[in-house]
C-alpha cells in the first residue's frame, strides 16, 4: 500500500476521531459496504497506516496532577552511549513521550507526576542517574491549552 485514496483518508480521520466506530459505521461513513471497508482498516493496519486503537486517560483522574517538559542533555552524544540512554528512558513508565532534539539539550522528554514533591525524586532519583547525563532543565505546565494525538490529514487531500 503506497498510496492512500480518498476511501482511506477518510477511514484514517473517522477512526481517530472516534476508534470506537464499528466497522458497519465505519462504512456507511465513508460510503462502502461493510466488507471492503473492513479490508482497507485491515491493509491500512498492515501497511503500518494505523499503529494501533488506545484509550486516552485523564491524567487528573488518575492522581497526575504535574505535567513537566524535562529537557536532558548528555555528556556525549555518541552511538553506544546515546542508544544506553535512549533505552534507559523507555523503560521509565513516568516518561509518556521522549523526542530527540536539535539545539540546545540531547532528548525532550514529557514526563507525568503525582505532585512536585514526586516528579523532584524522580527527578534526584531516577533522571540524573540515567547514563551519560550532563544536565537537565525543567519547565512544568500551567494548564492544557490543546492535547490531541490526532493528526492533520488535509494534506493528503482531504478536509475533515
Amino acid at each position: 500500500m503506497n498510496t492512500l485514496d480518498k476511501f482511506d483518508i477518510a477511514i484514517l480521520g473517522l477512526l481517530q476521531a472516534n476508534a470506537r466506530l464499528t466497522n458497519a459505521e465505519l462504512a456507511q461513513r465513508v460510503g462502502l459496504s461493510a466488507a471492503p471497508c473492513w479490508r482497507r482498516v485491515r491493509a491500512l493496519e498492515r501497511a503500518g497506516f494505523i499503529r494501533g486503537y488506545h484509550a486516552e486517560i485523564d491524567r487528573h483522574k488518575i492522581g497526575l496532577g504535574v505535567l513537566a517538559f524535562v529537557r536532558l542533555d548528555a555528556v556525549r552524544t555518541v552511538g553506544a552511549l546515546t542508544l544506553e540512554m535512549e533505552e534507559a528512558i523507555r523503560k521509565l513508565p513516568e516518561v509518556v513521550s521522549c523526542h530527540y532534539i536539535s539545539g540546545t539539550g540531547t532528548f525532550e522528554l514529557q514526563v507525568v507526576a503525582r505532585d512536585l514533591e514526586s516528579f523532584a525524586l524522580f527527578a534526584r532519583t531516577t533522571l540524573l542517574n540515567l547514563p551519560n547525563v550532563k544536565d537537565i532543565q525543567t519547565s512544568f505546565s500551567l494548564g492544557e491549552i490543546k492535547s490531541s494525538h490526532a493528526l492533520p490529514l488535509t494534506h493528503l487531500g482531504q478536509d475533515f
